[in-house]
């Protein structure tokens, strides 16, 4: 197990196999993906073979990491940073539990993922993008510090983008 950064509370590690199972759960709960215009994996294997297939960190040297409460190793979801390469970006992405909304771990571990972007990595600029509809992401982004840069449509949802530079860089 590769643990990335820790904050207070959590830390935040490269998946592993058994994260599949999360990952099933996760998108089956239609709450948790009603904005993300992803779909719900039709069975486990299907769940672990997308874990199995993760070649983020071997591609890009980051990805998204599990984020699990230090107290107990609770896997409460994922959150960190993905490579969009046909757009040359960086965007920060997350998704919990829900029984883990409200209690600021989404923040938590997304200003940390930004950090570890910025001071790590080097990357320039981070994007962010949520459905207008989103209310719970975009106040995550707002307490980031990330700017509104435009609106947009995505998945037929109106949605914005949100950017934050890396004024080192």
């Amino acid at each position: 197990m590769k643990i990335i950064l820790e904050t207070k509370r959590l830390y935040l590690r490269e998946f592993i196999p058994l994260d599949g199972y999360h990952f099933f759960h996760l998108n089956n709960d239609p709450e948790v993906i009603k904005f993300t215009g992803d779909e719900a994996f039709e069975s486990l294997d299907e769940a672990y073979d997308f874990i199995k297939n993760y070649s983020e960190y071997k591609n890009n040297g980051f990805g998204r990491w599990a984020v699990c409460l230090k107290e107990t190793k609770e896997f409460l979801g994922w959150c960190g940073l993905k490579f969009v390469k046909d757009k040359n970006e960086t965007d920060l992405g997350f998704r919990f539990y829900k029984t883990h909304w409200g209690n600021g771990f989404a923040t938590e571990a997304a200003i940390a993922s930004v950090n570890y972007g910025f001071s790590k990595l080097k990357i320039s600029e981070i994007i962010g993008r949520a459905s207008i509809e989103n209310k719970a992401s975009l106040k995550v982004l707002k307490k980031c510090s990330f700017k509104f840069k435009e609106q947009f449509i995505y998945n037929n949802q109106p949605s914005v983008l949100y950017t934050i530079k890396n004024d080192k860089y």
